[in-house]
């Protein structure tokens, strides 16, 4: 099996960098009419040659053209090119806007679901809306977190095409040490925060938890399950609503834990606490499946549980990636793309593609199949990770404005982990600064 868990962490570094260029290229050429069927006319017997941009590393290419060559074997009147797209999928959201300025965007890509609402904007995609609710679209099979952010302003872009959630990972041969139990599904978060005082040894640069506060997306939608826990809403409407007494609350858990007690590693950067776990240097990390690649590597000790919960509410977060169709002003094209989109993401073959990347399967009837049952006995936890999908309930807004959004909550949460401002004071400068994006 391969894997490509480290090129999914979708931190959203690329995405807030590219955010005036896509804007800049959404200004050269005519958008569609995306209230037209884009596919409206399509000859399914006509030759049509799409391209399909992976977005995936070089291992993962390959497998891709090997679909691609399959594909054409049972449908010959399409011929799908593929590609990467970019050297990294933080590039393709530049990579995109640079090709809808001259025409030489693709047909099917991959794309983080944060950058849903700018490709939305971009007036370059599809709107799928009815076509998803054809009965062989499968669509309810989908987690409902993962069709929301395929969804801007009640247009479907594209089909998601990763599914994954945050849940809590534990590291046993420090839980054992310390004589603390192990975490389970029905844990509050004060029992994680005390779990984590009794874990950390600050003389042995042991700790019981960590969080990154480099400001990034991985800081901030780590802080939005606890916000749905508490009630509250990252927006409301076109407002910020994440400083409201739900998020305040939200983050003050955090507070508590990190300033404190001192048992919360403060990562600087996103990448390093969980080498630090692997290390058998801290307790407890709030991450997913894509980290079960690299604990079987370093051979932790480790199980998985469902987030801690307020008041008996586990919710969490999932993070899925969509594959975004575009529309060309051509009937063929749109068609072959769609025709080629369901055939990717059906059951058969998502079994292979998903599973064959480390990730979790996409849709709800791969969980009997044998690759599942496979993937499940080399990776302990995706179990949990896959029941979890259960407690995604909410997708992250897919307003264009997002990104932005997200770096000024970050930056308010690293500020208050690490002791220089209070909660209500950080989210209100935030909310204000986010405000000014939202009204563009």
């Amino acid at each position: 099996m391969m894997q490509f868990w480290n090129a999914r962490r979708r931190f959203l570094g690329g995405a807030v960098l590219a955010l005036g260029l896509l804007a800049a290229g959404c200004t050269s050429g005519t958008p569609v009419d995306d209230t037209k069927d884009a596919a409206a006319g399509y000859d399914p017997n006509a030759d049509v040659t799409i391209t399909w941009w992976t977005g995936q590393s070089s291992d993962a290419e390959t497998m891709a053209e090997k679909l691609a060559t399959e594909f054409h074997a049972s449908h010959p009147h399409i011929t799908v090119n593929t590609s990467a797209g970019a050297s990294t999928t933080d590039e393709l959201l530049t990579k995109l806007s640079a090709g809808f300025t001259s025409g030489t965007y693709p047909d099917v890509s991959y794309a983080y679901g944060s950058w849903a609402g700018q490709l939305a904007a971009s007036g370059r995609t599809q709107n799928l809306t009815q076509w998803v609710a054809d009965p062989q679209m499968a669509w309810s099979e989908i987690p409902e977190a993962a069709r929301s952010t395929a969804t801007v302003d009640g247009r479907v872009i594209g089909v998601p095409a990763l599914v994954d959630n945050l849940a809590l990972i534990y590291n046993k041969t420090l839980f054992d040490k310390a004589h603390v139990a192990y975490p389970t599904d029905t844990w509050s978060w004060d029992d994680f925060r005390a779990a984590a005082k009794q874990l950390t040894d600050t003389s042995k640069n042991l700790y019981g938890a960590a969080y990154s506060v480099a400001g990034s997306e991985d800081t901030t939608w780590h802080l939005w399950p606890l916000l749905w826990q508490h009630g509250g809403k990252i927006l409301d409407g076109d407002k910020p609503a994440f400083n409201s007494d739900a998020g305040v609350a939200a983050l003050e858990t955090l507070r508590q834990i990190a300033v404190d007690d001192k048992s919360m590693y403060l990562d600087q950067t996103d990448e390093k606490y969980a080498q630090l776990f692997n290390d058998n240097r801290i307790g407890m990390m709030i991450s997913g499946p894509w980290s079960l690649y690299d604990m079987g590597e370093a051979k932790v000790d480790y199980g998985v549980s469902f987030l801690p919960g307020y008041n008996g509410d586990h919710e969490t977060i999932s993070g899925p990636d969509v594959w975004v169709l575009f529309d060309h002003s051509d009937a063929n094209r749109a068609g072959a793309a769609r025709t080629f989109l369901q055939w990717l993401t059906g059951k058969d073959v998502d079994v292979r593609w998903n599973l064959g990347n480390g990730n979790l399967p996409l849709r709800s009837s791969e969980a009997a199949t044998k690759e599942f049952a496979d993937y499940c006995a080399q990776y302990p936890g995706a179990q949990k990770f896959f029941d979890n999908l259960a407690n995604a309930k909410q997708a992250r807004p897919t307003v264009e404005a997002y990104p932005e959004v997200s770096r000024y909550v970050g930056q308010a949460i690293a500020s208050v982990l690490q002791g220089a401002s209070t909660p209500k004071e950080a989210l209100d400068k935030a909310a204000q600064q986010a405000a000014v994006a939202l009204r563009g």
